[in-house]
This record gives structure tokens, sequence and C-alpha cells, in this order.
């Protein structure tokens, strides 16, 4: 190559790496020829349905943050779109962003009871479920927890809550709306246990002094993307191709590294080569 061409293409080179805008428009340019989501791309965004505890926002800024927020920045960029997180206090009312079409996809735990609602991708991350309890507590194990007398406060159609009616035979379950109020069920003496995911149990546990997270689990909470049931099955396809793409880059992997969450771990590909 000549002077002049190697010149020529450094500076390309270099340009791509440090224009964002560039590398947008190429993304948009070859996206927007997809079927699967050029709707998507001529809108400018993708809307993606999460909702609490998947994220924090910050008081004073408004600012999102958590692990899925980065892997709805990330679509967004895959994309050329922005990647717009679409705030919902519980997993139903996400899924109803799907079904009405404010929603184009969720980051949304896998669970038979919603599959009649949404269709879902393979898991690529999870979450264990397990229990917080007081201090003095009897309750070591899960099968501790599980007898009669004993109230457990869990989040109404939390997936976590969904698994643990498949598995209860004696203990009672204490419903609450939020995870907050869930967790002042425990903090007040209205349950002896608290079931939810490890890495916001682990949260909470700072809160009562001298509890403890049980080390068991009872399950796990399984990640996939998510579209309305019959819907978008082509755009489902897209997002599949993504999920593949950044746990086999390893960006998936620090993203949940950064995360600093605890019990949260990718879900490996069932793909064989």
């Amino acid at each position: 190559m000549s002077k002049l061409g190697t010149i020529f293409t450094s500076f390309f080179l270099g340009s791509f790496l440090v224009c964002p805008y560039f590398v947008s428009t190429v993304a948009q340019a070859q996206n927007v020829s997809d079927p699967r989501v050029a709707d998507l791309v001529r809108a400018g965004k993708v809307r993606v349905a999460l909702y609490l505890p998947q994220y924090t926002k910050d008081p004073a800024t408004g600012e999102l943050r958590g692990w899925p927020i980065e892997l709805v920045r990330f679509l967004g960029e895959r994309m050329g779109v922005k990647g717009i997180p679409v705030e919902h206090p519980t997993p139903p009312q996400a899924i109803a962003c799907l079904k009405s079409g404010d929603c184009d996809v969720s980051i949304l735990g896998i669970d038979p009871t919603r599959a009649v609602e949404v269709d879902y991708s393979a898991p690529f991350a999870q979450l264990e479920y397990t229990y917080l309890v007081p201090n003095g507590s009897s309750i070591r194990t899960i099968a501790d927890a599980d007898r009669s007398g004993v109230r457990i406060a869990v989040v109404r159609n939390h997936a976590s809550t969904l698994a643990l009616t498949r598995v209860l035979k004696y203990a009672t379950l204490v419903y609450s709306e939020m995870i907050d109020p869930a967790f002042d069920l425990l903090r007040t003496g209205n349950a002896e246990a608290f079931a939810s995911v490890r890495g916001e149990l682990v949260k909470y546990a700072s809160q009562l002094p001298d509890s403890r997270v049980l080390e068991e689990s009872y399950g796990a909470n399984r990640f996939g993307m998510a579209v309305a049931k019959g819907q978008a099955a082509e755009r489902l396809t897209y997002m599949s191709e993504f999920i593949d793409e950044v746990r086999a880059s390893g960006l998936l992997r620090k993203i949940i590294d950064r995360s600093g969450l605890s019990g949260l771990s990718v879900v490996p590909s069932t793909k064989t080569n």
C-alpha cells in the first residue's frame, strides 16, 4: 500500500473509532434493510420494558443504573438507534406495555405462567432465589422455612414468588405489591422470612442488623428477551442474535461483573458450533 493509502486508511479507521455518530449511521444503514427491526430503526428508538428492582434511580438526577440499563444502551448502539429503558413498578405492568405496543421488547424473568402473554428468547442471565431472615431466626436452610406457622414476605407476581408457590407445602405467603413494603413486613416482625433474588436481599440485609441471607437457594430467576405473544417473532430472533453476540464477546459478563450484584451470573449458550 502507498504511503498516501496508509495515511488515508489510518485516518478512516481513527474516525470510525472516535465518531459515535458515524458508527450509529453505519448501524442504521445495516439495520434499516433488516425487516426484523426496520420499523424500530425508522422510529429511531427501541423501547425496552424494565421493572423494579432491575434498576435504581438517582433521586437527584433521575439517572437509571443497573445491568439491564447497560444492556439497553448496547442494544440501541447495535441497532444505530436510541435504547430507551421504560420504567415499571412490577413485571405485569412491563408485560402490559409490550401487549399495548408502547414497548418493543422487555428483559423479563422467564416463568411458565407468563408464557401465555409473551414469547421468550433463551435465557442469558440468572439470579438465585433465597431468603433473608432476621437476627435470632431458627431458619438455616430452605427446608426450615417451609413449616406451618412460618410467614414468608413476597412480592406479588414476582418471578421469585411464582417459583416459590410451586415448591412450598406448609409455610404461608404474605403478599406485598412492591419490594420495599415486602422488606418492611420482615423488619416489623410481620413475617419470619423474606423471599426474593439474592442480590436484592444482600442489599436489604444491610438495613436489618445481624440479619442473614441463606446460602442455599430454591431456584433462580432466568432472564430472557421477551416480546408480545405471537406479535413479533422476527424481532425476537434479532434480539436473540444480539444476546448471542454480547455473550460470545464477553461483554455480557463484563456488564454483570460491573453490576456487583450478588448471585447474578451468565447463563451459558446451549448452541453448538
